[in-house]
C-alpha cells in the first residue's frame, strides 16, 4: 500500500467514522467487497451493475414508507421518471429537474376505484421528520461510466438517492486538487453520478470545501461554525460534517437552501453559505415566535456582498413552506434599481412560479395598498409608496411581513411611519450591511435587537468579501469650514416640510 493511499486512507477513515458513530449514518465499505446482487446479504447494497446509481432497494422502502397508497406498478413509474435523462439536457438542467421532484414529489398516475387513472403526488423525502429517512455513506463505491471506471471516495445516500459527493485528499495536498484531478474527470467520465447530487464536498482534512454542480472552485466555500457564537470557526472536514451533515440540517439545507437562478440566460445552481443558513434560520425562529415579539424579528447585519438577496429569498421560501397559513411578504427598498434586481432574483429562481416579477410590484401608494388588502404571495416596493399618511389601517386575517432592504438608511421619516401606522399589525425585520451606531436607535426601535451579525472582519476572513483598504490622502483636502457638520444639521432642523427634510437627511 502505498504512502498516499494510506495518507487518504485516514482522512477518509476519519471522515466514515464520524458519520457513522457521532452522526448515526449507516457506512458501507464497498471496494472489493460489494457483491452485485438484489439479495439481503449484507455485502450488497442492492445493485445489480456498478453502472447504477440509484440504489433502489433503500428507494422503494422509503417509497412505500412515505406513501401508503404504493403498489410495485407505481414505483416502477418512479424508477422510469428517476432514470430518464432527455438527451439535450445538460448534467445542470438534469439536476435542476430531479430536484424539483425531490422536493415537491412526483406526479405518477393511479387508479382510483372507478378504474379511472387520476394524477397523484408521492413523496421521496419525509422533510418533516429527517430522522425518518434512510442516510447511508457508502466508502470506495466503484462506478462504471460508458467507457470509463471510477472509484469514488464517500458518497452519501438518502432514502437510496446519491445527494452526497465527497472527494478526499492527503492532508498535505491542496483541497483545490481534488476539484481538478478528479471531480473534473467525474463529470466527464460518470456524469450520472450527478444528476440526482446536492453537496459536493472536498476536504483533505484540515481544511474542506463545499459547492454545487456547475460551480467553479472559486465559489466553493468553507463551513466553519456551528452557531454564530463560534467567533473565530473551523475550516477543518470534521466542522463541515458536523454542520452540514446532521441529519436535521442536511434535510433543512436540502430542502430551503438550494435555488436555481436562470439570471443571464443561464443556470446557476446555489447552495445557502454557512452564514446565510444560521442567519435566515435564526430569522425563521423569530418570524415563528412573533406574535410575542410585538412585530419587531430584529436587524439581520450582514456586511455588504454577503449575499442579502440571497438570504431574503431563502427566509421568504422556507415561511412559505414550512408554515401554517398563506403570508403576504413584502420587499422593500428604496431605489428603483434595487427594487428591480431583488424581484429578478425572486423571478430568476423560481420563487414566483410562472408568473412575472411585475405583477408584484406596486406601482403607486394606491396599487400598494389594494395589493396589502389582496393577499399575493409577494409585493415588491419602494418604501416612499406609503405616501398616504390618512389611509386607514389594514386589518387582515392573514400575516404580513415586511423584508426592509438598506433599514439602516431608509427606516425614518413620513414613510416608515405611514408604514407603521398603515400596517399595525405586521411583523418587520430589516437587512442591513451596516452596523447601527450608539445614535441610532430609529432602526432599533423600528426592528429590535439584532437577529443575526456577520461583519466586515468576518467576511474578509470567510472570504466572502475582499479587504478593504484606505490610503490616507488627507493633506490634499482642505476644509475650510471645520462647522459645516453642525452647520448642516442646524439647516435641516429649519426646514418645514418633514418630507424634504427627510430626504436631505437620506442624502447626508
Amino acid at each position: 500500500m502505498s504512502y498516499e493511499y494510506s495518507e487518504n486512507e485516514l482522512v477518509q477513515n476519519s471522515a466514515i467514522e464520524l458519520l457513522r458513530d457521532t452522526l448515526k449514518w449507516r457506512t458501507f465499505y464497498a471496494y472489493n467487497d460489494e457483491v452485485l446482487d438484489d439479495s439481503s446479504s449484507p455485502k450488497s447494497i442492492g445493485r445489480k451493475s456498478y453502472k447504477e446509481i440509484l440504489l433502489t432497494r433503500y428507494l422503494k422502502e422509503a417509497v412505500f414508507k412515505f406513501n401508503d397508497w404504493m403498489t410495485d406498478d407505481i414505483f416502477g413509474q418512479v424508477l422510469k421518471i428517476l432514470n430518464t435523462k432527455i438527451s439535450s439536457d445538460s448534467a445542470i438542467q438534469t439536476n435542476e429537474k430531479n430536484y424539483n421532484f425531490f422536493k415537491e414529489g412526483i406526479e405518477v398516475d393511479v387508479q382510483d376505484d372507478n378504474g379511472n387513472y387520476v394524477k397523484r403526488r408521492l413523496q421521496l423525502f419525509d422533510f418533516e421528520h429527517p430522522l425518518e429517512n434512510d442516510f447511508l455513506a457508502v466508502q470506495e463505491m466503484k462506478i462504471w461510466g460508458e467507457v470509463y471506471h471510477r472509484r469514488a471516495d464517500i458518497v452519501g445516500f438518502v432514502n437510496g438517492i446519491p445527494l452526497l459527493f465527497v472527494e478526499l485528499k492527503r492532508d498535505d495536498i491542496p483541497v483545490e486538487n481534488a476539484y481538478n484531478d478528479n471531480y473534473k474527470d467525474y463529470q466527464d467520465t460518470i456524469p450520472q453520478l450527478f444528476y440526482y447530487n446536492a453537496f459536493i464536498m472536498f476536504a483533505n482534512g484540515p481544511e474542506a470545501k463545499v459547492g454545487t454542480l456547475g460551480a467553479k472552485f472559486k465559489f466553493f466555500h468553507e463551513w466553519k461554525r456551528l452557531s454564530e457564537d463560534d467567533e473565530e470557526g473551523s475550516v477543518a472536514f470534521e466542522t463541515m460534517l458536523l454542520g452540514m451533515c446532521n441529519k436535521k440540517n442536511f434535510m433543512d439545507l436540502f430542502e430551503n437552501f438550494i435555488l436555481f437562478d436562470h439570471s443571464n440566460g443561464k443556470v446557476v445552481k446555489i447552495l445557502a453559505r454557512n452564514h446565510q443558513f444560521l442567519g435566515v434560520n435564526q430569522a425563521f425562529e423569530n418570524y415563528k415566535a412573533r406574535k410575542f415579539k410585538d412585530g419587531k424579528l430584529g436587524v439581520f447585519w450582514h456586511t455588504q456582498g454577503s449575499g442579502k438577496s440571497y438570504s431574503m429569498l431563502f427566509l421568504a421560501q422556507k415561511i412559505h413552506r414550512k408554515l401554517e397559513g398563506s403570508p403576504t411578504i413584502v420587499i422593500l427598498t428604496d431605489r428603483t434599481e434595487l427594487n428591480k434586481q431583488i424581484s429578478g432574483t425572486f423571478e430568476a429562481c423560481g420563487c414566483l412560479g410562472n408568473v412575472k416579477a411585475g405583477k408584484y410590484i406596486a406601482s403607486s401608494g394606491d396599487d400598494l395598498i389594494t395589493k396589502l388588502k389582496g393577499n399575493p404571495a409577494y409585493i415588491f416596493s419602494l418604501i416612499q409608496k406609503f405616501n398616504k399618511p390618512d389611509a386607514k389601517p389594514i386589518h387582515t386575517d392573514y400575516d404580513i411581513l415586511l423584508i426592509s432592504d438598506e433599514a439602516h438608511r431608509s427606516q425614518n421619516g413620513v414613510y416608515a411611519d405611514n408604514m407603521c401606522r398603515l400596517l399595525p399589525e405586521a411583523s418587520r425585520i430589516g437587512f442591513t450591511g451596516t452596523p447601527l451606531f450608539s445614535f441610532d436607535n430609529i432602526t432599533q426601535r423600528t426592528f429590535g435587537d439584532y437577529v443575526s451579525i456577520y461583519d466586515f472582519k468576518r467576511a474578509v476572513d470567510d472570504g466572502a468579501t475582499v479587504p478593504l483598504y484606505y490610503e490616507n490622502r488627507g493633506e490634499k483636502l482642505v476644509l475650510e469650514n471645520p462647522e459645516i457638520n453642525e452647520r448642516l444639521l442646524e439647516a435641516i432642523e429649519e426646514i418645514d416640510d418633514e418630507e424634504k427634510r427627510t430626504k436631505v437627511e437620506n442624502l447626508i
